[in-house]
């Protein structure tokens, strides 16, 4: 049987849509885009109560989220108070301009976020590339455990987001795949 999987995000300037694209990819989850004023479209409170596994996704503005995702996190009392969102798997991901760029800061409160819920936190699952031979395109680069973190220069364009880090990505999205598999 099917498990679904959806992926909730803010994107800025779009750059944070593109790593949620290439989860997607990865996962075969559908994208639900928390708009500019932090509001989900119409049916997206029922399409995350419809999911297995939910998928976290900010920018790092300021060493956290989005002030969007932050309205989207608060609004989600409603399914906290029922537990709605209990047992179901979840995972985080992020992007900022610089290499680090606080973006643990961020991981952490999407991670809170998910243990608020009652769900099953699930990490990288991927070793660090930090040995002298690395490349910026080997997959995950930045070194990430807890969650999947991407780094968008601030004068890149969508498009210019490193290969890597969208290799990665997609990894990511196989990884959450694999952990709902391991839940049945």
């Amino acid at each position: 049987m099917s498990k679904k999987i959806v992926i909730v995000f803010h994107s800025g300037y779009g750059h944070t849509a593109r790593i949620a694209q290439a989860v997607a990819e990865g996962s075969g989850g559908v994208l639900l885009a928390i708009n500019a004023e932090g509001n989900l479209p119409e049916g997206g409170w029922e399409q995350l109560a419809e999911a297995d596994a939910i998928v976290f996704g900010s920018p790092t503005y300021m060493g956290g989220p989005s002030w969007q995702f932050k309205k989207f996190a608060d609004a989600s009392s409603k399914p906290w108070f029922t537990q709605v969102w209990k047992n179901k798997l979840a995972a985080g991901f992020t992007n900022s301009a610089t290499m680090n760029g606080d973006k643990l800061s961020t991981l952490h409160y999407l991670f809170t976020l998910s243990q608020q819920h009652s769900m099953l936190w699930i990490g990288t699952g991927m070793m660090p590339s930090n040995s002298k031979a690395a490349v910026r395109d080997d997959l995950n680069f930045v070194g990430s455990f807890s969650g999947l973190m991407t780094v968008s220069p601030s004068d890149a364009s969508v498009e210019e987001i490193p290969a890597g880090d969208l290799a990665t990505a997609r990894a990511f999205g196989q990884r959450i795949v694999e952990g709902l598999a391991r839940l049945v």
